[in-house]
């Protein structure tokens, strides 16, 4: 029986999870990675014990890096679609959208929406998590989940969310959603609501990652909820309580809030959107200091105006989401006072925490593929370039812009 002719990637700096290889070739078999080795090594490419038939296809990466495929765990939308516009074209054209900026597979994130809207969000991240590759574009990046943000966040931390759509948690939405416990990877709670430890616990008994996101908890009140099950936190430093805001309540003492939390405790994971506008080069290489390449994942929290001209735009579903502007690269509040989201792709992000932290590339690169991976179990099959993992591969320049995207034809199994 004939097989699939192997790829293999010749000449360039292949990128590790510690340490950056020169001169290196990879060899894919079947969708996985077989071989990593040198194009100078006989025994690497056994040319000669190949039939003429089944000779490898060879792609010269001309010197430049050959990475892991990134992972967004926190994005909603690009090209003028958000996934909660609820059709199957808009799922298509973000995924088309982050694809070119080197995102192979991603978490789907929802909004503040209406129960129903939340639903069809849900059914169809099932649909397209069992897509076959081939019935999408090429370099479409695939979906791994859901990541169910919302209803149930504070109202006074909403960000650019709609505030007459936010909810707590009720027995009838609260089974509604947890029906797709099979789709949803993650899911956010302001603990401070009022059945927010109901909801949690039935998120951990379905094998869902807990998160903290658009909350105004204290420090206690988020120490509490560790023993429901929370195990990330959204977005550091955006949306959320800290001692300065905590004090506008109370004078004295002063008291840790979410930020705080976050920090303080080891075991927890979180994120940071590091497109320039969010975060500062110190802020960014504060949460480096204190979580760590293992602990830290970079995400986009991109919206629809990814890849789209400046303008007004809606964040969430066109019908009944909220008027944002997309100016400078970034979102913003209709009166330009806040953000709202930001408006570039991975590769950006990648590019500017590199240039701001002056981190090793590796280390960088780690935190957009290997660390999400791991933060939602999927880093025995996914994140690094390690033989037997998923072949998803993204060909970066000198520069560090995408040249070219290869995603594997492998779907994941069940984390």
């Amino acid at each position: 029986m004939q097989t699939n002719r192997d790829t293999i990637f010749v000449n360039g700096k292949v990128i590790l999870p510690d340490k950056i290889i020169p001169n290196a070739s990879v060899v894919v078999r079947d969708g996985l990675i077989h071989e990593i080795g040198t194009i100078t090594s006989p025994e690497f490419l056994n040319l000669n014990k190949k039939v003429e038939s089944n000779l490898p296809t060879i792609i010269d990466l001309d010197g430049n890096y050959l990475c892991p495929g990134f992972i967004d765990l926190h994005v909603h939308g690009g090209g003028g679609a958000d996934f909660m516009d609820g059709t199957s074209d808009a799922f298509e054209t973000v995924l088309k959208t982050h694809g070119k900026h080197g995102t192979t597979r991603l978490v789907c994130t929802s909004t503040v929406a209406h129960p129903d809207q939340v639903c069809t969000f849900l059914s169809l991240v099932d649909k397209f998590r069992n897509k076959p590759s081939s019935k999408l574009e090429e370099s479409s990046s695939q979906v791994l989940g859901a990541h169910l943000y919302g209803p149930y966040f504070h109202k006074q931390a909403v960000g650019c969310h709609p505030v007459a759509l936010h909810q707590i948690p009720d027995t009838g939405t609260l089974n509604d959603y947890l029906s797709f416990s099979d789709v949803i990877i993650k899911a956010s709670i302001a603990p401070e609501l009022p059945k927010s430890k109901t909801f949690a616990q039935a998120a951990k008994d379905r094998n869902i990652i807990l998160c903290i996101g658009h909350s105004l908890a204290t420090f206690e009140q988020f120490e509490l909820s560790l023993g429901w099950g929370v195990q990330h936190v959204d977005h550091l430093f955006c949306a959320m309580s800290d001692k300065s805001k905590l004090r506008q309540t109370q004078t004295y003492p002063m008291q840790g809030g979410v930020l705080e939390a976050a920090l303080f405790f080891d075991q927890l994971t979180t994120e940071v959107i590091a497109d320039g506008k969010h975060l500062s080069a110190s802020l960014l290489q504060l949460a480096y200091k204190i979580k760590g390449e293992n602990r830290l994942a970079i995400v986009t929290d991109c919206n629809r105006a990814l890849d789209m001209p400046d303008g007004e735009y809606i964040f969430g579903p066109k019908q009944n989401g909220q008027s944002f502007l997309h100016r400078d690269q970034v979102g913003l509040t209709l009166d330009g006072k806040s953000l709202a989201s930001s408006s570039t792709g991975m590769d950006h992000h990648v590019r500017t925490f590199h240039q701001l932290t002056g981190l090793p590339l590796e280390t960088v690169i780690k935190m957009a593929s290997l660390t999400p991976a791991r933060i939602i179990g999927y880093e025995n099959q996914l994140g690094s370039i390690e033989i037997g993992k998923i072949a998803d591969f993204v060909i970066l320049g000198r520069d560090l812009a995408v040249q070219s995207v290869h995603i594997s034809n492998r779907k994941p199994t069940n984390r």
